[in-house]
């Protein structure tokens, strides 16, 4: 199977469980979308949302009055995101993907992708973006980082690392979590396009507390762990289980990073 083969079937797999995924998913914080009004995309702006998913941040847009259209490839996921939007007349949810879905005539304030920047087809997203934005509108992008702290000390996280290199032959060797600061803030690929001044970035840090159960299904969530066989699933997280169980008596804390990346047209 062929790399760009690889990327298509693993961005499906998060329609698979919409459910688990509505559930499972930590939403974002509630400061990120005070800054990014704070940022110069004022409520009441007409916003497309490119991956909204099952509307987790979606949601919280449209209670902060924004008009959106929310394109979402996955259909399931889609249905769960007008469910959960019902409530909002200034929300539409498109199914489709974002590559091929034609743009409205009128331009859009925002455009914003929470924790869905990077599915899309790097050849197109920076330049449709721009094309769907009036002049000066702001691209917003969200990107969540697992980083070091709570639970995940180094040497935890050596342990859960076997599991890894044991069950997934994709794991590199050795891998360890980064901090915070070790993580450096990249508009390299908007800037280089010519079509968007250089971003500001927002930053927040925080930690939510998994008991196995819930942990074990925040991880059937994402693409390479349903992209593996059956058996070999089960074995990693029943592995992990194991660990969380036994060393830190059913329960463990996780670090987020979340990065609000806001960057404007200028062409």
């Amino acid at each position: 199977m062929s790399d760009a083969n690889d990327y298509v079937k693993l961005r499906a797999t998060f329609d698979e469980d919409a459910v688990r995924y509505d559930r499972a998913r930590p939403r974002y914080p509630a400061q990120m979308f005070d800054d990014l009004a704070a940022g110069g995309a004022a409520p009441g702006a007409g916003v497309l949302e490119i991956g909204c998913g099952t509307g987790q941040a979606t949601v919280s847009l449209a209670e902060r009055g924004y008009r959106i259209v929310a394109v979402e490839l996955g259909a399931e996921l889609a249905a769960v995101a007008r469910r959960n939007l019902a409530g909002f007349d200034a929300v539409e949810i498109v199914t489709g993907a974002f590559e091929a879905w034609p743009l409205p005539g009128e331009p859009f304030d925002v455009v914003f992708a929470a924790t869905a920047f990077h599915w899309i087809d790097p050849a197109v997203r920076v330049s449709k973006s721009a094309d769907a934005l009036r002049p000066s509108g702001l691209l917003a992008t969200v990107a969540t980082h697992h980083i070091a702290g709570g639970t995940w000390t180094e040497a935890f996280f050596a342990q859960i690392q076997q599991c890894y290199e044991r069950f997934d032959p994709s794991t590199p060797p050795g891998l360890r979590l980064q901090t915070a600061r070790d993580i450096v803030e990249d508009d390299r690929e908007l800037t280089a396009s010519g079509r968007f001044g250089p971003a500001k970035f927002y930053r927040y840090e925080w930690e939510l507390s998994y008991s196995t159960a819930d942990y074990l299904d925040v991880l059937l969530t994402y693409s390479s762990h349903r992209a593996l066989p059956d058996g070999q699933r089960s074995a990693l997280l029943d592995c992990v289980a194991r660990l969380i169980d036994v060393d830190h008596g059913g329960r463990v804390v996780k670090r987020y990073l979340t990065e609000l990346r806001i960057a404007q047209r200028v062409r």
